[in-house]
């Protein structure tokens, strides 16, 4: 299986060209390709293909074998993928994704793409829709009580589930201990994704993630995105300004603008190509 490395910031995936190969059991890849010992050493798996409705479609799953509905981080690395590999010219592509159609602009140097800007759609607050198990109208710095602790939990959706979660200091968490407590709380059914931030001001946050399905990651799209969002609602950032979020990974600029849309911009790198046995 011929594969390429590529990551945005630090979210790293091993992509397969579906347009040349074909994949017959992608969950159970993905937990062999995952694994940094034994395998390729990745957050997942990434399948680029053909689609009916937009330019090309992405199916993406996390390390365990789960099947995502969106990636940020990945969306970008396949705009770049498919335009050096010559797949298209274009500059502004639609790509099909389990949460909907996504829209990137690509900026090329070059010819070579140097970040992607990715329009992740409208945030969704309402707690059936993110799904949480709520009856409320938002969920918005809600109190959720962890091992002891009462955090404030913020909900939202880019077509991923996130709980948002304002700290003072988030160096210093043990995710390893908290998150999956998080990701498997009853009061998410479909699992979550948890964001634990810090302010640094009006327009800079400092963020780490738990992924559901591939625990602590460099860096999350989706999650950056709701996390600008959750920071606008809780009163910390102001709407239609341009957002830096810090991820251990680098950075990305979120958007987000006063229709709901929600625009993220960053890099995409390519690693390394192969070919593993399997």
């Amino acid at each position: 299986m011929n594969f390429t490395k590529m990551h945005g910031i630090g979210n790293d995936y091993v992509y397969v060209d579906g347009f040349k190969q074909t994949l017959l059991d992608p969950h159970v890849f993905s937990v062999f390709i995952s694994d940094r010992h034994f395998g390729i050493g990745s957050d997942g798996l990434v399948i680029i293909l053909p689609s009916e409705i937009a330019d090309f479609k992405m199916r993406m799953f996390n390390a365990d074998g789960s099947e995502g509905k969106m990636c940020g981080n990945a969306a970008r690395c396949v705009g770049k993928y498919v335009y050096e590999t010559g797949y298209t010219t274009k500059k502004q592509i639609s790509l099909e994704t389990l949460s909907g159609i996504k829209y990137l602009t690509l900026t090329v140097e070059d010819e070579e793409v140097t970040s992607v800007e990715v329009d992740m759609g409208k945030a969704i607050l309402n707690p059936k829709e993110i799904p949480i198990a709520s009856q409320l109208n938002f969920f918005i710095n809600h109190p959720l009580e962890i091992d002891g602790i009462i955090y404030g939990v913020t909900g939202v959706s880019m077509g991923n589930p996130h709980a948002v979660i304002f700290c003072e200091d988030i160096d210093y968490l043990e995710l390893e201990k908290i998150g999956p407590k998080f990701e498997k709380h009853p009061l998410f059914p479909e699992r979550i994704n948890t964001e634990f931030v810090q302010i640094i001001n009006a327009n800079t946050l400092k963020m780490r993630v738990w992924e559901r399905g591939s625990g602590e990651t460099w860096a999350c799209g989706t999650g950056a995105c709701a996390t600008a969002v959750a920071a606008i609602v809780n009163g910390y950032c102001t709407q239609g300004e341009e957002i830096t979020v810090k991820l251990r990974g680098g950075e990305l600029k979120i958007t987000y603008k006063e229709d709901g849309r929600v625009l993220m911009k960053g890099s995409a790198t390519k690693v390394f190509e192969g070919i593993i046995e399997y």
